[in-house]
């Protein structure tokens, strides 16, 4: 896991490893800082004010020392984490993109958005954490009883019994509290979930008056997240009294100790009135205190990274379960880097979505497509339409069988060339914010304006475009939501015009558009792209009555392929979904 993270360190190395530097100089002058102290006040016994003012200026330069090492620490490590943090996003998101379709339903886009904000916001923290106070505590409490046994062995004993009670109280915290945060981070999964659902669909929240229902929805979810987190709050709460009260407790016993030995070893004074010390002095006492309040802070900084820690590394397998997901969809060694023609054959064909699913999507397909011809698909939900067309582009791999386009099977293409020469216009249509002329450039970013008006026309989108305040230079809100959904399919369809395919597809993309719209765009189609095999699905049978050959799909099979007039007289299927839809038309 850890070498997984730090490869995302990257240009951040020098300054990750400067912090760490410049917090042990730090440390090194904190621990003798006490020590000279404790020889100042010896001092201020005696006369000698040359001896005193060489001690005070010795204090002052060594505290402006440490000041200057801990600013340099805490500039490098904000600089560390901040830029750490960075590149784990942005190498998060690169992988992301390398996703097949399967890598993507295994992770739900909630639970992307959270590993990609939260999560790695809880790693930067512990970064900042483990690269200056996690070397701060343990040096500061090596450093601290290095120091404390030279002033007096016998007091420092007090620590070799306190510091591995502590050390285990510390060890069964962490351990319990470890699994509460990986709960928590599922809670908030399932919390942006069902925002990110509500807010999508706030259309029809409102149009089915189901406000209170969804508030009362979101309103458990939070409280469940209260529920959880409060009970992991509480018990790490447990630790600071815990230290606290060690660290008074220590305290009293090094401060009653001491001055208990101070009283029975002194020796009086001496002939010129200087004290005349024991076994222990007034100075040595007070870097004994010093050096007891250093070690049990450095044990509470100690424990509270170690929570952080636990805390984080819930966030930290969660990020890594991202960055060492490998796509089931790669390029192959030597990939074919050209598509002849728009020829598509399916070869004994079955899927499913995934290796653990025990049923199958599609079986047995066998499909025979010419170059240029329009063809139709059409079946009932959960048929397997929109499987089958997905295997084309290799949004989704075979599970047995082989797709082939242009006579190559689809797994020997270069990824890029055969998803420029397959262009999908799926079933939900997305839009991006940007222009109009910007989004529909995703088909082919270098299209010039002439290009992308002859594409919005077939496509029946310029009359529309034109008649909005910028035309094409007017602004498309994040996920469309300015337009209509006929609109929006419009758009999608001229998007993918763009691309100039060998192969174009359209996954019942025409819904939303009325019926005089949807043949107008198919007969555009005929006369702007003759050359490009059509590949339509569709709910409306008038939609595919004129392709050249229509495949009827039934429970992830091929139940028939013919022409309109053939299907009619073999096909029940075909027969029962047209005389129910003319019947309807009729009607109405």
């Amino acid at each position: 896991m850890i070498k997984v993270l730090m490869r995302s360190v990257r240009e951040y190395r020098t300054p990750s490893i400067l912090s760490p530097v410049y917090v042990s100089m730090e440390v090194v002058l904190e621990c003798i800082i006490p020590y000279i102290m404790s020889r100042l006040i010896n001092e201020i016994y005696g006369n000698d004010m040359k001896n005193i003012l060489t001690y005070g200026f010795i204090l002052l330069g060594m505290a402006f020392l440490s000041l200057a090492c801990g600013a340099l620490a805490g500039k490098y490590c904000a600089k560390a984490a901040v830029g750490f943090a960075k590149n784990l996003r942005r190498d998060m998101y690169a992988k992301v993109q390398t996703f097949s379709f399967a890598n993507i339903d295994k992770f739900s886009s909630a639970s992307l958005v959270t590993r990609l904000t939260t999560d790695v916001t809880n790693v930067q923290n512990a970064y900042m954490m483990i690269i200056r106070i996690a070397v701060r505590s343990p040096l500061m409490l090596v450093f601290s009883l290095v120091m404390a046994l030279v002033v007096n062995a016998e007091m420092a004993l007090i620590f070799a019994v306190l510091l591995p009670l502590l050390g285990f109280s510390m060890f069964l915290l962490i351990r319990r509290v470890y699994p509460m945060f990986k709960s928590v981070f599922d809670r908030y999964d399932n919390l942006n979930d069902s925002v990110q659902e509500n807010v999508k669909g706030i259309r029809v929240v409102k149009a089915y008056v189901r406000e209170e229902y969804e508030k009362n929805k979101f309103f458990s979810k939070t409280e469940e997240l209260r529920k959880d987190f409060t009970r992991a709050e509480t018990t790490i709460a447990l630790a600071n009294p815990i230290m606290t009260f060690c660290m008074y407790a220590a305290s009293l016993v090094i401060a009653g100790w001491g001055a208990y030995i101070i009283v029975k070893t002194f020796g009086g004074y001496d002939a010129s009135g200087l004290p005349v010390w024991g076994q222990l002095s007034t100075g040595d006492l007070s870097s004994m205190m010093t050096y007891a309040i250093q070690i049990l802070s450095s044990l509470m900084m100690l424990s509270m990274i170690l929570v952080n820690i636990a805390m984080s590394r819930a966030s930290a397998e969660r990020i890594v379960e991202v960055l060492s997901e490998q796509s089931e969809i790669v390029n192959p060694d030597n990939p074919v880097t050209e598509v002849a023609d728009g020829r598509v054959d399916f070869d004994g064909v079955s899927f499913k979505y995934s290796a653990s699913a025990e049923k199958l999507a599609l079986y047995g397909i066998d499909l025979h497509i010419a170059s240029g011809e329009t063809v139709g698909i059409l079946g009932g939900t959960g048929s397997g339409k929109s499987s089958l067309i997905q295997l084309i582009p290799r949004l989704y791999d075979v599970t047995s069988g082989s797709v082939r386009v242009a006579g190559v099977d689809v797994r020997n293409y270069d990824l890029k060339t055969l998803r420029d020469s397959v262009s999908v216009v799926l079933q939900k249509n997305e839009l991006f914010g940007g222009t109009v002329k910007e989004n529909l450039r995703w088909g082919n970013e270098n299209a010039t304006d002439e290009e992308i008006v002859e594409a919005a026309k077939a496509a029946q989108a310029h009359e529309f475009v034109s008649a909005m305040p910028f035309g094409y230079d007017s602004r498309i809100e994040q996920g469309g939501v300015n337009v209509s959904g006929g609109q929006k399919q419009r758009l999608c369809i001229a998007r993918a015009l763009l691309k100039k395919p060998k192969v174009l597809i359209f996954d019942d993309s025409t819904s939303a558009v009325d019926t005089a719209t949807d043949y107008r765009i198919r007969t555009a189609l005929k006369n702007v792209i003759p050359g490009t095999t059509k590949i339509i699905i569709a709910q409306r049978v008038a939609s595919v009555m004129d392709a050249d050959k229509i495949v009827v799909m039934d429970g992830g099979t091929v139940a028939a392929v013919g022409t309109h007039e053939q299907l009619l007289r073999e096909c029940e299927i075909y027969r029962e979904v047209y005389e129910t839809q003319t019947k309807a038309g009729e009607n109405e």
